[in-house]
């Protein structure tokens, strides 16, 4: 008991300093001082007239999603003895494996920047940069020679990683999940079986409405779909984060969609927010960066061929763009098992002082990440919204997509989940494949590195996501890849 209560003094002390850099944080204060003019507030009841000020004035509502917001990113409890590098990976095996991951990432991009000759960054021509200036609402017209650069790793080599790693400490013989387990993954990590995820996939059973599925329900699909949105405009209406993630399990109607998204990621398009976005943008007009040519090489290859998001070409390069120069973006390595690369400026490698961050976010673009921020662009036509909301479901969600850790919503857990899942509840389809030599993971793990962007229709996708943002989990994904592998394959293979 007095251990929790030292936790959550722990986490309450922690949110209070993260909060107090904020944006919100100085609101509050002016907003404060402000009503120190009003007359129903008096001296002898300050405190409780300050507070019921902000009730009224809808101030208190939004510091409950802040904090809300908080909670829902804040790293998994650990032991209050545990070193600072527990709270990325506790598993110390896990943290060698992503720290020879990003060796090998870096060693690819220095190698290509060897190659060609190019620097990791260089300050543009005045010319240059009025020229991208000028184009940069049509830069998907632009058509750069990329046909020297690679993609600095695509999920393919990425899955061979996560296929070797290994505990150490077990022995092929000594472990009952070696014997049992016939997957590729071979690392002995805790994942839910059905009954667990009932228990916690609960909202989405079959006697309950969903939008955009065909489930038996009490009620006629029409009735059940006008009360939703019903429903969904009153949450709307309280701005309640809490609700919204609640409302948004069983599906968001399409027309309140990208408001229900923004009240749970907690953003809202202030001046200061626009002004950030913009600044970033000065930085990409300024500076040009090895991985702006990786950014356009990858819309090309995946955005730009698709049909439902070639024609969001443009949005793609701006918020990339924007994205690989954001440094609060660095943030998030607090709690990933991933740290960002450094590079150091010439003739000074091996001095930390002379060390930056490169790219400025931590983040090395990889063939197939621009599909994170394509199905957004339909939810959102204004740029610095859109790149706000693409920033907060990378550094809550997708980052875990890329990086090998043994979090429940991290890869490699949702890889085990997958293959233990089709092992045990489609044995039948499971041991076909991998008598054929087609590993149904190898056939999987791609749509999973996506979080099955470009691989679903649009509108079935936010459908998903949908129920990403609801249960703040990525676990999901595992069932659908069951679901889907068996609707896509059972027909024709058996």
């Amino acid at each position: 008991m007095l251990q929790e209560e030292s936790d959550l003094s722990l986490i309450i002390a922690q949110i209070v300093q993260k909060l107090k850099g904020s944006n919100l944080y100085s609101q509050l204060e002016r907003q404060a001082w402000a009503s120190l003019q009003r007359p129903e507030i008096k001296l002898e009841s300050l405190k409780e007239d300050i507070k019921e000020f902000f009730k009224i004035s809808g101030w208190e509502k939004k510091l409950q999603n802040a904090v809300y917001s908080e909670l829902n990113v804040f790293p998994l409890p650990s032991h209050p003895a545990a070193p600072p590098e527990h709270l990325k990976e506790p598993l110390v095996y896990m943290r060698k494996a992503q720290g020879s991951w990003e060796k090998r990432i870096l060693k690819s991009l220095n190698s290509m920047c060897t190659e060609l000759s190019i620097p990791l960054a260089r300050k543009r021509p005045v010319g240059e940069q009025k020229e991208l200036l000028n184009k940069w609402n049509e830069m998907g017209t632009d058509e750069p020679d990329l046909s020297l650069f690679r993609p600095v790793y695509a999920p393919k080599d990425f899955l061979e990683v996560l296929i070797n790693l290994r505990n150490p400490n077990y022995e092929n013989g000594d472990s009952l999940s070696f014997r049992t387990h016939l997957g590729l993954i071979q690392v002995p990590l805790k994942v839910k079986d059905i009954p667990e995820l009932k228990e916690c996939f609960v909202e989405l059973g079959l006697n309950i409405g969903q939008l955009g599925i065909d489930d038996s329900t009490q009620v006629p699909p029409e009735l059940f779909e006008n009360e939703h949105v019903r429903i969904g405009q009153k949450v709307l209406a309280e701005q309640d984060s809490a609700a919204a993630q609640q409302y948004i399990r069983q599906g968001s109607p399409t027309a309140l969609r990208a408001e229900l998204w923004a009240l749970i990621l907690n953003i809202s398009s202030q001046p200061e927010d626009v002004l950030y976005y913009e600044q970033l943008k000065t930085n990409v007009i300024q500076h040009d960066l090895l991985v702006d040519s990786l950014i356009y090489k990858d819309v090309k290859l995946t955005a730009s061929n698709d049909d439902y998001y070639f024609v969001f070409e443009d949005y793609l390069y701006q918020v990339l763009l924007c994205f690989s120069r954001d440094t609060s973006v660095l943030s998030h390595f607090a709690f990933n098992s991933a740290s960002p690369p450094k590079s150091y400026i010439r003739g000074k490698l091996g001095l930390e002082e002379y060390a930056v961050f490169y790219p400025p976010n931590g983040v090395i673009p990889f063939h197939g990440f621009s599909m994170y921020v394509a199905p957004l662009c339909f939810l959102y036509h204004e740029p610095s919204k859109l790149y706000q909301i693409f920033r907060e479901m990378y550094v809550r969600f997708f980052f875990r997509l890329h990086s090998i850790s043994s979090h429940p919503s991290g890869i490699v857990s949702l890889c085990l989940l997958f293959e233990t899942l089709l092992q045990t509840y489609l044995p039948q389809l499971f041991y076909h494949l991998r008598e054929i030599g087609a590993q149904p993971l190898r056939i999987s793990f791609k749509w999973m590195v996506r979080a099955f962007s470009g691989y679903l229709a649009t509108d079935q996708l936010l459908l998903l996501w949908d129920r990403i943002l609801g249960y703040n989990s990525l676990e999901i994904l595992a069932d659908m890849w069951c679901t889907y592998t068996y609707s896509t394959n059972i027909e024709y293979l058996l």
